[in-house]
């Protein structure tokens, strides 16, 4: 038998009455709930039934929740924390400024012709960033840049190609050339342009010259090419004097640059941003002494003969002896500003200031007015010149040998004799030692040893040593110019102080100065100085004529017909800069004219004349004539109409 119980047999009950279609079943108390109709389920067709897209919809909310909040915190960090540096960053990026640079003041002559000025320019700059792959989708940009600017630009491409692309990847800004002309920049304005219209239909076409830009600027010319080259000096790359008074004068001429700020995109300005800009101011016009007519005629002489004698160089100053103006100094040989690549480094300096150099006999001119002034002698003083003279530890010579001289001083003067100078001199103390210190004093009053005062670049004081630091030999060559040394500036002063009265001068270049307002300011007045008596230097005046107009005087050749003229030869041994020992010789002539009335000094000497005559009398006397006549004809000066005075040379 099983455990489990039989199943129930469910009893029916009674049968319900039926209900009409319409009618509803009424609920009585403590009667249930109507149930709803349920619906036939519908048979499965093999389509997967969805879940319910409520957990997505929230999945997908959060995700986009979470990334608007990092959004938010890095605007946050942006515009809230960080918003200055940022704002430095693009103002770095977005700005760019460059120098204004001012223009650069002219020099003119004394008349107002122009010896320098300044013509537009520009420079070549490029944005190396516009250069890279990034912007010009190629990897060889700089390169193809640079195999165009090199041929306009005048310089080799991997030059270029360095500056295009620089060890900081950063740099907006490179200089690729400095003051070009304007034909050079619209050649690569052409070119910039027409690769920008090609670039345009021809997408295989890249404008590789887009980052090429520039910024105005000026370049300094010469339109009188080597003509006073020595003292204009040059402006070197950067912009700034070089030498003469380019260097001298810089920081007038210059002016102050000025600087521009501008935003920029692709390399070219936005207009619509708009810029800051402080102007340059420009330099200040330099009016300087020098004519230059005279200074042609100067150089042209000059440079003829130290072509003619094949010499190292020479030297011409023209002055005037009442104002100490400067009217020529010229050099040979010299070379143009212009063109510095051509010019050989020796001869861009003034030697006529720079070089140091024994004077030879146009010092003695000195040596006679301490004679005068201290009342030793007097022209007419007679002066026995035996063919030599042993002094101290060497026996002296005149320049030829010859029977003994009767001579008065003036003739010791004229006939430029070393042993007479010797003599006189030898006069000025009791003692060799005391005559020494005299000679020495008026040496340094004539500005011997001491800067002329014109402040030139390079400018040498030359030498002279203490009286008690001369050696045997100093104490009688010194006279007459062997043993010291100046330079050819301050042997010009040397006659303009005996024509100008006695009254030393200081040599002056610069008039004055005219600034941007238009307003002319004056350069300082020159220092004057006595240095010997009015009549002395008038005596002197008289002596210095028989050297030029004495048959028996040494600078026949530098006589003007109509003019009396005053004048003194020099020969010197010549210390050779190389070896420091004695080679060739100096040869030179000082004087000035009308010698009564005296307007204009020229001084002129040749260094080591190597071909034909090279004494000073032959070959700067005819020098000193024609720079002579031609500046007393440009400066409009009469002859005077008075006769020479004639003074005794000899005696018997």
């Amino acid at each position: 038998m099983s455990d489990r119980e039989p199943p129930r047999r469910r009893v029916p009950g009674p049968a319900k009455p039926a209900r009409s279609a319409g009618a509803q079943r009424r609920p009585g108390p403590g009667a249930r709930p109507a149930r709803r109709p349920t619906r036939p389920r519908p048979m499965p067709t093999g389509r997967i039934r969805l879940g319910s897209p409520r957990p997505r919809l929230r999945m997908v909310g959060l995700a986009l929740t979470l990334v608007l909040a990092v959004f938010v915190v890095r605007l946050l960090q942006v515009q809230g924390v960080e918003a200055s540096t940022y704002a430095a960053k693009a103002e770095k990026n977005r700005y760019v400024g460059y120098t204004l640079a001012a223009e650069r003041g002219g020099i003119t002559d004394r008349n107002g012709v122009a010896l320098a000025a300044s013509v537009d320019a520009y420079d070549i700059t490029a944005d190396p960033t516009l250069f890279s792959r990034e912007q010009l989708k190629i990897d060889d940009g700089p390169e193809q840049a640079a195999a165009l600017l090199a041929p306009i630009l005048g310089q080799e491409q991997e030059t270029i190609v360095r500056k295009l692309r620089p060890e900081n990847k950063n740099s907006r800004y490179t200089l690729l050339a400095r003051r070009q002309t304007p034909q050079v920049w619209k050649q690569i304005k052409d070119l910039k342009s027409a690769l920008a219209t090609k670039a345009e239909t021809d997408k295989s076409t890249v404008n590789v010259l887009a980052g090429v830009l520039s910024v105005a600027s000026s370049k300094r010319v010469y339109p009188n090419g080597d003509l006073a080259a020595g003292i204009l000096g040059w402006v070197n790359a950067d912009g700034k004097g070089g030498g003469g008074i380019e260097q001298q004068l810089n920081k007038q001429l210059s002016g102050k640059d000025g600087e521009i700020r501008y935003a920029q995109s692709g390399g070219r300005q936005v207009p619509t941003v708009g810029s800051t800009e402080t102007p340059a101011v420009p330099g200040s016009d330099v009016e300087l002494t020098i004519d230059r007519d005279i200074q042609w005629a100067a150089q042209n002489a000059i440079t003829k003969q130290v072509q003619e004698s094949r010499a190292d160089r020479g030297y011409v100053i023209v002055q005037d002896t009442r104002t100490g103006e400067i009217l020529a100094m010229a050099n040979s040989p010299g070379f143009d500003p212009n063109d510095l690549s051509a010019a050989s480094s020796a001869n861009m300096g003034n030697a006529a200031v720079q070089d140091a150099f024994e004077p030879g006999s146009t010092a003695k001119v000195m040596s006679m007015a301490a004679v005068l002034e201290e009342g030793v002698a007097t022209p007419g003083t007679h002066v026995i010149v035996p063919n030599r003279l042993h002094r101290g530890d060497r026996l002296f010579k005149d320049d030829i040998d010859h029977d003994t001289w009767f001579l008065t001083l003036n003739g010791v003067l004229a006939k430029s004799s070393n042993i007479g100078t010797i003599l006189a001199t030898g006069q000025l103390g009791k003692t060799q030692r005391e005559a020494n210190k005299v000679l020495y004093s008026y040496l340094r009053k004539f500005g011997l040893g001491s800067y002329t005062g014109l402040g030139f670049p390079g400018e040498t004081p030359g030498i002279l040593a203490a009286p008690d630091k001369w050696s045997t030999s100093q104490q009688y060559t010194i006279p007459f110019g062997q043993g010291l040394s100046l330079n050819a500036m301050q042997a010009a002063s040397i006659y303009s102080t005996i024509a100008n009265g006695g009254v030393r001068v200081e040599p002056t270049l610069v008039r004055g100065t005219e600034g941007p307002d238009g307003k002319f300011t004056e350069a300082p007045k020159p220092e004057k100085t006595r240095v010997i008596s009015a009549k002395t230097a008038k005596t002197l005046a008289q002596m210095l004529e028989s050297v030029v107009d004495d048959r028996e005087g040494t600078g026949t050749k530098a006589r003007i017909p109509g003019y009396r003229v005053a004048g003194k030869t020099g020969t010197a041994n010549r210390v050779d800069p190389a070896t420091g020992k004695y080679r060739g010789y100096t040869s030179s002539f000082a004087g000035f004219a009308p010698a009564d009335k005296p307007r204009v000094t020229v001084y002129c000497a040749i260094q080591n004349a190597t071909q034909g005559n090279y004494f000073g009398g032959q070959i700067c006397g005819p020098i000193y004539k024609q720079v002579m006549e031609f500046a007393l004809k440009t400066l409009q000066v009469p002859p005077t109409g008075a006769k020479a005075a004639k003074l005794p040379v000899a005696f018997n």
